[in-house]
């Protein structure tokens, strides 16, 4: 394996146009959906396994949290890690070590081990995200080439949660709630397999030592951030159990900073975020995520709830979503993009989200799917594909390439972390929502219990519109006017 990571620069590069980079693309793509679809599909297919192996509701969100914080608290050292030692090596290292930890938690006979299986899985994921997209970032230069990429890329990334549910539907129907986690198996092996034949890294030039105090005070700041948030939505906001931890995440990440400022090799270098168009691009991409999850988490519960759709059909009433995301990712967000670079792109695309997001909040008791979901989906999606692709191809255009894997991290981390805010946050306003609503009238009424749920629906749509608002208004203030600065002399990151 050696001679495929430490072949000199330029050695089984072809001219550009080559359609090896394509190739390269495929498998990046897919170890990015993998990555994806796992922060989704598993919640199928909970309650399947608790009734399998027998653990409690409380104990139920570990299963999803241990990933998330696993994933989220380490992405920064995945990210440097990997340029250090190598993103193919880090990338064939988290797509093995995914595999393996999924194949634990299939196999998975109590709460404990699935539990274990799930955070090895988000480490994992957190070495295998950030090399994907630094690996894009540095094989695909040109950038007419770039932002075709970087829209398909997008289209996943933006579509992998929707596909998440839908794979997650039909394997936990027709086969074994397992298989939701066996599956990686599958997609891991073809993505090793195209690794090794198609990706080719840069030189790995020596850049120190690890920042082991910036290390720990990022772990620490976003385990306690991500982890307090996880409790809110149980134990509410007042909880020592919320507020502690999120108040140790929070001067972690101060003091993370502080330290940043100060070392000589910092695990985050400053002028990786302070530069407009990526810290435009982080910021708006961990907003837009907060209200993402209005959409899959909220509209989900409507669908079940509600219209009684089954986890099959639950997914496939999602694909039109998926389908749009795509169209506006991979044309006007690749070919837009490189012309006129992110600043009109993503705020038009989140208001547009946010009007899909609207539509929604008219949602009634005896709407139908395709009169009442169906088209708020669709607009959200023509949104989101336009904020996904060239907020990713913001996060690592004109970043030193030395800095790319860290560079790639904060997207995969913000993103992360606004997805946990976003879902403490709806949550709760959800929670509050149907309690205002049952003041004054009959608990136990089926058709009061109805309208209160339907209630905190609207209400969680309500608040995901204004996210979404708030994106466009960020990204429209920090973006920079103009194409995004890239490097078009930089040799590809590709071989064979």
């Amino acid at each position: 394996m050696s001679t495929l990571l430490d072949r000199p620069q330029g050695a089984g590069t072809k001219a550009p146009g080559d359609t090896g980079r394509w190739w390269a693309l495929v498998v990046l793509a897919l170890a990015q959906l993998m990555v994806v679809l796992d922060a989704t599909i598993v919640n199928i297919a909970l309650p399947t396994a608790q009734a399998d192996i027998g653990f409690s509701d409380a104990d139920r969100q570990w299963v999803v949290t241990g990933y998330a914080l696993a994933f989220g608290s380490l992405l920064l050292l995945g990210g440097r890690l990997s340029d250090f030692f190598g993103r193919k090596r880090m990338f064939l290292i988290g797509l093995i070590g995914f595999a393996l930890a999924s194949a634990l938690g299939g196999a998975a006979g109590n709460l404990e081990m699935l539990i274990v299986a799930r955070a090895l899985q988000g480490a994992f994921g957190a070495a295998l995200a950030p090399a994907a997209l630094s690996l894009l970032s540095t094989t695909f230069t040109e950038p007419a080439e770039r932002g075709k990429a970087f829209g398909i890329f997008g289209a996943i990334s933006g579509a992998g949660g929707g596909i998440g549910l839908l794979l997650g539907g039909v394997l936990t129907e027709y086969a074994s709630w397992r298989w939701c986690l066996y599956v990686n198996l599958v997609i891991a092996a073809l993505a090793v397999v195209g690794a090794l034949v198609k990706l080719k890294d840069e030189p790995v030039n020596a850049h120190g030592k690890i920042d082991v105090p910036g290390t720990v005070a990022a772990v620490v700041g976003l385990v306690g951030l991500v982890y307090g948030l996880g409790k809110a939505e149980t134990d509410g906001w007042t909880s020592r159990w919320t507020l502690g931890p999120i108040a140790v995440g929070v001067f972690a990440l101060i003091a993370f900073v502080l330290i940043e400022r100060r070392v000589k090799n910092p695990l985050l270098p400053l002028r990786v975020v302070l530069d407009r168009n990526r810290g435009g691009s982080y910021a708006s991409i961990a907003i837009a995520g907060a209200g993402m999850f209005g959409i899959f988490l909220f509209l989900t519960y409507f669908l079940v709830a509600v219209l009684g759709f089954t986890p099959v059909k639950t997914g496939l009433a999602f694909l039109p979503m998926l389908g749009s995301v795509m169209l506006t990712a991979t044309t006007a967000g690749s070919i837009l993009a490189p012309k006129v670079g992110p600043r009109p792109l993503v705020p038009v695309g989140a208001l547009v989200a946010a009007g899909g997001m609207l539509f929604l909040t008219r949602l009634q008791l005896d709407s139908t799917y395709a009169g009442g979901v169906l088209p708020g989906l669709i607009i959200i999606g023509l949104g989101l594909g336009l904020v996904f692709a060239p907020t990713q191809n913001a996060a690592t255009s004109g970043v030193e390439h030395r800095d790319a894997g860290v560079a790639s991290a904060m997207i995969n981390t913000v993103q992360q972390i606004g997805g946990s805010i976003g879902t403490a946050l709806l949550s709760s306003f959800a929670a509050s929502a149907a309690t205002d609503y049952l003041k004054g009238k009959d608990p136990s009424s089926k058709l009061a219990q109805a309208q209160a749920a339907l209630e905190s629906y609207h209400t969680v749509f309500w608040w995901s519109a204004g996210f979404f608002v708030l994106a466009a208004v960020v990204a429209a203030v920090l973006f920079r006017t103009g194409p995004l600065d890239v490097d078009p002399d930089a040799p590809p990151a590709m071989a064979h």
